[in-house]
C-alpha cells in the first residue's frame, strides 16, 4: 500500500481487505488517528485489523471506557475521544504512557478532536459515506500526518 491512498468500498468484505493491506503499514509504536462521521465504519475498520492481527474477540467501541484493549500478535489501545470534554480527562487516564508503550499499536477515534496531544508521527484513516442513499458505500483515505 502506498500513501496517500484512496479506494471506494462497496461492503464489509471490501473494507476488511483494506484492513489487511493496512497492516503491512503497522509496526510497534504506530498511532493510527481514524476520522470519519458517526457511523461510516471507524470501529469496523478497527475490528478488521484486529482480526487479522489474531485477535478473534469481537472488538466495540470505547466511547464510554475511553479506551479498550486487545492482545493478539500486538498489543492493541483503542480509545475514542468523542466525549472527552477538556484535555486534562486524557492526562487523568495516563493517555502519555499509553504513547510511550512502543510494543503496542495505537488506534484513537475522533483524534481530530484533541490533536495537540498526538505525537508528530501518525497514520490517519478517514473512512466517509460515499452517498446517503447508497448503504455501505464509503471512501476510504489512508496517509500520514501533516504537522
Amino acid at each position: 500500500m502506498k500513501l496517500p491512498y484512496e479506494k471506494i468500498v462497496n461492503s464489509e468484505s471490501d473494507t476488511c481487505s483494506v484492513a489487511a493491506e493496512f497492516i503491512k503499514l503497522l509496526k510497534p509504536g504506530s498511532i493510527v488517528s481514524m476520522k470519519g462521521n458517526l457511523g461510516a465504519g471507524k470501529t469496523f475498520f478497527v475490528n478488521c485489523v484486529c482480526n487479522n492481527l489474531g485477535i478473534i474477540d469481537q472488538t466495540t467501541s470505547p466511547s464510554f471506557s475511553l479506551v479498550n484493549i486487545y492482545e493478539g500478535k500486538y498489543r492493541i489501545y483503542h480509545f475514542d475521544f468523542y466525549r472527552i470534554k477538556k484535555l486534562e480527562e486524557l492526562y487523568d487516564i495516563g493517555f502519555e504512557d499509553y504513547l510511550n508503550d512502543e510494543n503496542s499499536i495505537i488506534f484513537i477515534e475522533w483524534a481530530e478532536l484533541w490533536s495537540e496531544i498526538l505525537p508528530e508521527n501518525y497514520l490517519i484513516v478517514e473512512i466517509n459515506n460515499v452517498d446517503e442513499k447508497e448503504n455501505g458505500k464509503r471512501i476510504i483515505k489512508i496517509y500520514e500526518n501533516e504537522k
